[in-house]
């Protein structure tokens, strides 16, 4: 079984890089409906060789679809509404070759602003900001949700009295060997393993080790190298980035450096990704830096700063890396505008093409 799920992921890895040769992709775009500028999810056609950008479809009546997931198989993808009445989690049925996404089926969060979302074979998860809590459902063969298993709160503060006297649940993630779930808490600055218990009916997810990152940082975001040795943390009020070390279910840390290179400015630390192969990590930072960081990642893990440049729109949120590594995608929230920057895959160094994508409001990129 262990064999057919390798080969499996490793078919579905070939066909998406395939699919990406010679700068052609396809992307999905999660958005803020409640601008007034988008109706929902986007899905478009990438040529970078004309930069022809063609919509294929976009999915209407979904509120505020800020973070999206899609399933290893490509079959169903996944969206919050993020909103503090109506929160709730989104399974769609889709058609890869199409990009038309169908509603399979809502279910509410019970805790309200959930603004990530994660699957594992049997489960969805959501971190909900507004409510500080984490929200777990069950997935279906059919790719539709239960209602709420379990709803897991979250208590207590840290030193900014002006983000973090309550907990705000920013991501929760599954680790990559699939036993353990990470939920990275902006207001009590704590990142939690939860042990991960697939056949349980109401105990899916069991606290097991806490760590407690540099207070007033407010971690946001974090990604695991395909080993699960690492996981990479951006810090979001301080712009601070973590590396952390991964062994057995506990955290440490490993080294603690910045996104921060100039003085005066406001700092929104957001997204945080590595390359394809692993040799180079980039952060995004909002505020009024509006800038994407590359770093070099040693052998040891640890980070090297390479190069800082402006995204070219306001409130950089998600961003993608283009499967083959040849391209570094941007949503802003605030310009509305996706910038494309080309990366040079042996030294890591973005260009910025000029070329973008106008979009309202998108906050999450993935390529399919």
């Amino acid at each position: 079984m262990k064999r057919t799920l390798i080969s499996l992921f490793v078919f579905l890895l070939t066909t998406v890089t395939l699919l990406a040769q010679n700068g052609n992709y396809r992307l999905l775009i999660g958005t803020y409906t409640n601008t007034g500028k988008s109706q929902g999810i986007y899905s478009y056609d990438i040529d970078m060789n004309t930069a022809t950008f063609t919509q294929k479809s976009v999915v209407k009546g979904v509120s505020n679809p800020s973070y999206l997931a899609i399933t290893p198989d490509y079959k169903f993808v996944y969206s919050v509404n993020e909103s503090s009445e109506g929160s709730a989690a989104n399974a769609f049925s889709f058609d890869q070759k199409s990009g038309k996404l169908t509603l399979i089926n809502r279910s509410m969060t019970k805790s309200s602003g959930p603004c990530f979302i994660s699957i594992a074979d049997k489960h969805v998860f959501t971190a909900n900001y507004g409510g500080g809590s984490l929200s777990v459902f069950g997935r279906k063969a059919d790719g539709s949700l239960t209602d709420a298993l379990q709803v897991i709160q979250h208590v207590g503060k840290s030193i900014n009295t002006e983000r973090q006297n309550e907990p705000h649940v920013h991501q929760v993630i599954v680790s990559p060997n699939k036993k353990y779930v990470i939920a990275n808490d902006l207001g009590t600055d704590k990142v939690t393993v939860y042990k991960y218990n697939p056949t349980s009916k109401d105990e899916i997810l069991i606290p097991f080790d806490t760590l407690t990152v540099k207070l007033g940082s407010g971690p946001r975001h974090g990604t695991f190298n395909r080993e699960g040795s690492k996981e990479y943390l951006v810090q979001e009020i301080d712009g601070t980035v973590s590396v952390l070390a991964f062994r057995k279910g506990k955290l440490s840390l490993i080294q603690e450096t910045t996104l921060v290179k100039k003085e005066g400015i406001i700092n929104r630390g957001a997204d945080i990704h590595l390359s394809p192969d692993e040799k180079y990590l980039y952060a995004t930072n909002r505020g009024t830096a509006n800038n994407i960081t590359c770093f070099s990642v040693g052998k040891d893990g640890k980070l090297e700063f390479k190069q800082q440049l402006s995204t070219g729109g306001d409130g950089p949120r998600n961003f993608a890396i283009t499967p083959d590594g040849e391209y570094v995608f941007v949503a802003h929230q605030f310009t509305d505008n996706i910038t494309i920057f080309k990366r040079d895959v042996k030294t890591g160094l973005l260009i910025n093409t000029e070329k973008q994508i106008k979009v309202g409001a998108p906050v999450c990129l993935k390529f399919y």
